[in-house]
């Protein structure tokens, strides 16, 4: 027994026997709250209908379990007790039911409870889950409290047990969590055999960024050759070079490059962007990336009183922005694979329409769903839409679209409409740090006297003015993008024609694996193995399901390396019991 150790690992078909059985003898032998039956096992309609067990273990052997109930489902354990009128928060479709955490007799006391609760939560949050609701024993309401859910003022009787209904968003409880067991987090973790398919302990900073493939590679630059056997294709980055005057511009005189304060409201840059785009300058504010402008803008518009509307799933930044950042009052226009993940324009119209907001923000094409809204389209239906309510279009990609689907002179002439434009992904420029913004004249003067000096590098000028001057090379790439991402779309749905693949119009692609395969996070882990790094798109939205995985495209070496680790991995991933 020495050699044994505390375990999570999701729940097997074999589990769900040991499961049932103690639902039997805690629920109904114990509590009263079920009618004891000859077969002494306890189970309902839920456990077939997509419900998901956290199974503790101590060695091989199961000792407690939690269940979540996942909103895909479209039922709860609570629609036995109340209506979708009574918590309306049901009806939310980022809201996960955590529900009979048990725990063995021999097991109580000892900290599993704690650890299955730690558990379901890192789970939830796992596939984008931002409110849980339970019911929690009123006799254990303390303990319920002590880990940040709060009575929503419903109470539920099941037999002889008493329930309290407690709800809390899902960043309160990581911050709970986060302050008040740390240590005991830490000391766990050194000696916990954790088998769920999601890190026990988050690092992020609140935002999902993307960039796991510098693990990879190592964040220290000492081991730079290894970015020869990585293939990126986690990030949104080109494939392909910056055009040749690029690379010229830069190699002509790195040291004065590096050394060389740049000017400093770049207004060359700026010039070039309006003769380049047919736009007057003075609607044009210049920033480090588009996150550079997103921070400064949203922070001189927005307040916590403000009330923001965004597409989920959507560009993780300006979630984090606006409600970790600024703390808006934040909805969320959903879209999901049944409308092949693009935005319904008489949803938003009327979203929009028929609600007070100051703030919208559409990504076309949106990323991380690839889903693109003809110019024409988005233009009339943004003049059916209150005046006081702001347009952010962020087009970070529109160039895969065609430059000419760009909004960008609409909105010198608008007073409501911004167009955030980055010069990372279209023109291979990601690690210059280029954007720039459009607006009428007042809103870019009142942005740039809150534009810090040097804001952009001399090397990024110089790489943007280069870029700009060269239309007919990027031209090129972008339609050869288009030509590798159909290809790459082939190969992967030859490998199995049970897993959705949609190709959309940027420059990436997304992967929807089906339920008896392998989760995103797994086959993302698997490719890593083979220095292939792909985008686990759960925790960006429930929408995915934990299931959907982009894949950006690459160079046809790494396409062709990416589809063989993706062979592999699925191969591999369905021959594992589930």
């Amino acid at each position: 027994m020495g050699a044994e150790r505390l375990g999570l690992r999701p729940g097997t078909p074999a589990d769900r026997q040991w499961i049932f059985r103690l639902r039997h003898t805690v629920y109904a032998e114990e509590l009263g709250q079920h009618a004891v039956n000859p077969a002494g096992r306890l189970q309902d309609d839920l456990d077939e209908h997509g419900v998901v067990y956290l199974v503790a273990t101590w060695g091989d052997e199961p000792v407690g379990f939690v269940s979540v109930t996942p909103p895909w489902t479209g039922r709860w354990s609570l629609d036995k007790y109340l209506s979708r009128e009574d918590l309306p928060l049901l009806d939310a479709p980022d809201v996960f039911e955590v529900r009979i955490l048990t725990v063995g007799g021999p097991w109580r006391g000892t900290g599993a409870a704690g650890l299955l609760m730690y558990a379901a939560l890192r789970w939830v949050e796992s596939r984008g889950g931002r409110h849980v609701v339970a019911m929690g024993r009123t006799d254990l309401a303390d303990m319920y409290r002590g880990v940040g859910l709060r009575p929503t003022g419903h109470t539920v009787t099941s037999g002889e047990v008493g329930f309290q209904v407690m709800s809390a968003p899902v960043d309160q409880l990581v911050a709970v969590t986060v302050q008040r067991y740390a240590t005991v987090l830490d000391r766990l973790a050194g000696n916990l055999d954790w088998h769920l398919d999601m890190p026990m302990r988050d690092g992020a900073d609140g935002c999902a960024h993307g960039g796991a493939s510098f693990d990879g590679i190592g964040a220290d630059f000492r081991s730079l050759g290894r970015r020869h056997r990585v293939v990126a294709a986690d990030v949104l980055d080109a494939w392909f070079a910056p055009a040749p005057g690029v690379l010229e511009v830069l190699a002509e005189d790195p040291s004065w490059n590096a050394r060389t304060s740049p000017p400093v409201s770049a207004d060359g840059l700026r010039a070039e962007i309006a003769e380049a785009r047919g736009l007057p300058a003075g609607s044009l504010t210049l920033g480090a990336g588009s996150s550079d402008l997103i921070f400064r803008a949203f922070r001189q518009w927005l307040t916590p009183a403000s009330r923001v509307l965004l597409v989920d799933p959507g560009y993780g930044e300006y979630a984090h922005v606006v409600s970790d950042v600024i703390g808006c009052r934040v909805d969320r226009l959903t879209l999901g694979p049944a409308d092949g993940w693009r935005i319904d324009i008489e949803r938003l119209v009327g979203a929009l329409a028929g609600a007070d907001y100051d703030l919208a923000v559409l990504v076309n094409p949106n990323n991380p769903t690839g889903g693109w809204l003809p110019a024409r389209t988005l233009r009339d239906a943004i003049t059916r839409v209150p005046a006081r309510t702001r347009i952010w279009v962020d087009e970070a990609y529109v160039g895969y679209a065609g430059l000419d689907q760009s909004l960008a002179s609409s909105a010198v002439h608008s007073s409501n409409v911004v167009v955030c434009t980055s010069m990372s992904k279209m023109y291979a420029l990601s690690g210059m740090r280029v954007a720039y913004l459009t607006s009428d004249a007042p809103t870019a003067a009142t942005l740039r006297r809150w534009t810090p000096p040097w804001a952009v590098s001399l090397p990024a000028q110089l790489a943007a003015v280069a870029a700009l001057r060269d239309p007919a090379y990027y031209a090129a790439r972008w339609a050869e993008t288009a030509v590798l991402r159909a290809e790459l779309a082939a190969e992967l749905r030859a490998v199995d024609d049970t897993v959705l693949v949609d190709e959309a119009v940027s420059n990436f692609l997304l992967l929807t694996l089906p339920p008896d395969g392998p989760s995103a996070a797994e086959l993302v882990t698997a490719c890593r193995r083979d220095d292939v790094y792909l985008r686990d798109l759960s925790p960006m939205s429930p929408a995915f399901q934990g299931r959907t995985v982009r894949i950006a495209v690459k160079d046809p070496a790494g396409n062709a390396r990416i589809v063989a680790a993706y062979r592999a991995a699925l191969t591999a991933g369905r021959g594992r019991p589930r």
